[in-house]
């Protein structure tokens, strides 16, 4: 089997951009990262959550259809910040859940997710970057974008809750779970070489 897909999940702060330009930069591969740079909703959406949530879900939605479509069509190896699978089972049910998100707007939302997601194929590899909201606030406070600075401790705890939920009943494919509490990557060589030993055992099984 070939291997093209490699996706790095994680909470907000996580340590995925930082893990994703690393590994491309180890491996030889391409990196595709998430748009937030040139996001149109996301200040907005930190400033007003329930106005914004739908079109913010829907433009991650799109954007990374669209990179796992690339993916699939292109001949490079690719690592990508984030994945589809987030979006749909954590951050918009979790909108919908603290009432952000009308029912009309996730029923909407996740029926489009379930069509899409028919059309791609899952990573071949699965990172999930595992931190505790210690770590989260840490490095979220280290990088001082301004539109994160109003995220609350409790949105974080309610994502963390939802992201060990969904990593525990992951069966799409192969799944590489790393402590973002316990490894230093960024900093520590020997960190980054465990690291890519163990993506190196676990892509040796797919070939």
């Amino acid at each position: 089997m070939n291997v093209k897909h490699i996706a790095i999940a994680g909470n907000i702060g996580a340590g995925k951009t930082t893990l994703t330009t690393q590994l491309a930069r180890q491996f030889g591969w391409e990196a595709h990262y998430e748009d937030v740079a040139d996001n149109p909703y996301l200040s907005d959406f930190y400033h007003d959550m329930h106005r914004w949530s739908f079109n913010l879900q829907i433009y991650f939605l799109n954007s990374r259809y669209r990179q796992i479509l690339d993916i699939q069509k292109g001949s490079k190896v690719v690592i990508q910040d984030r994945t589809i699978y987030e979006d749909a089972y954590i951050f918009a049910p979790n909108l919908h859940e603290m009432g952000l998100m009308s029912k009309r707007d996730f029923d909407n939302y996740f029926t489009l997710f379930e069509i899409m997601s028919t059309q791609v194929k899952p990573p071949d590899l699965l990172i999930y970057l595992k931190a505790s909201i210690p770590t989260l606030v840490s490095h979220i406070q280290a990088r001082g974008r301004d539109y994160e600075g109003s995220i609350s401790i409790d949105y974080l705890k309610k994502l963390n809750n939802r992201y060990n939920q969904f990593i525990s009943t992951y069966k799409a494919g192969k799944l590489l779970v790393i402590d973002s509490d316990k490894v230093d990557f960024l900093n520590r060589k020997e960190d980054l070489g465990k690291i890519v030993n163990n993506i190196r055992a676990e892509l040796h099984g797919l070939f």
